[in-house]
């Protein structure tokens, strides 16, 4: 069956204009009627973003069931990652991520394959995402997909930890750039797959959408898994 993902930070819904539009994000995701969503800087009841919890207007706004996964608490509200999804979820965790500011990754069970949801520390120093990694490893127990920002760009350290556990990249022969998103420059923003016998590719590209957020509406991929 096929199955198509997107990944997206949406920088809790604020654009280059400056204003904070949650239903402008869930337009696009609905434009490409994704199975499966990866979100990140997601707002859940934070003042800068109107005290809106965000997932679940997202998931209301697009008819797809939310899973909102903490990495810190912000200003009397929450701040982290989310899926959307269409499909049946068997089970969903949480798991904590090293980092300047805490991180995390969202593991879901569906029927066929697992899937991780995440965003990687942002400083210098890239020791705590090559850790992330490692982190993220320990759940993985058979065929799984992986979609998020990783504040890595191809050939650094983690995206090597990344493919010498087993992880393909989807699209890494093309040059797939997502930030800044009025310019792109750099590729961030990943999706990947394991083993590489269990899902194939059939098209990959990064969304020209440069107001929503400062990312690129980034990465809409579709798939096989068997």
């Amino acid at each position: 069956a096929q199955v198509r993902i997107l990944s997206y930070n949406i920088k809790h819904c604020q654009g280059m204009d400056g204003k904070v539009d949650v239903a402008r994000i869930a337009a696009v995701i609905r434009s490409v009627e994704p199975d499966i969503v990866a979100l990140q800087e997601v707002d859940q009841i934070v003042p800068r973003s109107g005290g809106v919890p965000q997932a679940e207007e997202l998931g209301r706004l697009t008819g797809l069931k939310a899973i909102f996964g903490r990495t810190i608490d912000l200003d009397g509200g929450q701040y982290g990652n989310a899926v959307l999804t269409a499909l049946p979820v068997v089970r969903w965790t949480n798991h904590p991520l090293p980092g300047s500011e805490p991180r995390g990754v969202i593991e879901v069970q569906f029927e066929q394959f697992q899937f991780f949801a995440t965003h990687l520390d942002a400083g210098r120093d890239e020791r705590p995402r090559v850790e992330s990694v490692a982190a993220i490893e320990r759940p993985v127990k058979g065929p799984a997909l992986m979609a998020g920002d990783l504040n890595s760009v191809p050939g650094s350290d983690p995206i090597r930890a990344l493919s010498a556990a087993g992880w393909s990249i989807a699209g890494e022969d093309r040059n797939l750039l997502t930030i800044p998103s009025r310019a792109p420059a750099r590729q961030l923003d990943f999706i990947l797959f394991r083993p590489a016998n269990a899902f194939r590719v059939i098209q990959i590209r990064v969304l020209d959408e440069p107001v929503a957020s400062d990312h690129r509406f980034l990465l809409f991929s579709q798939g096989y898994y068997q």
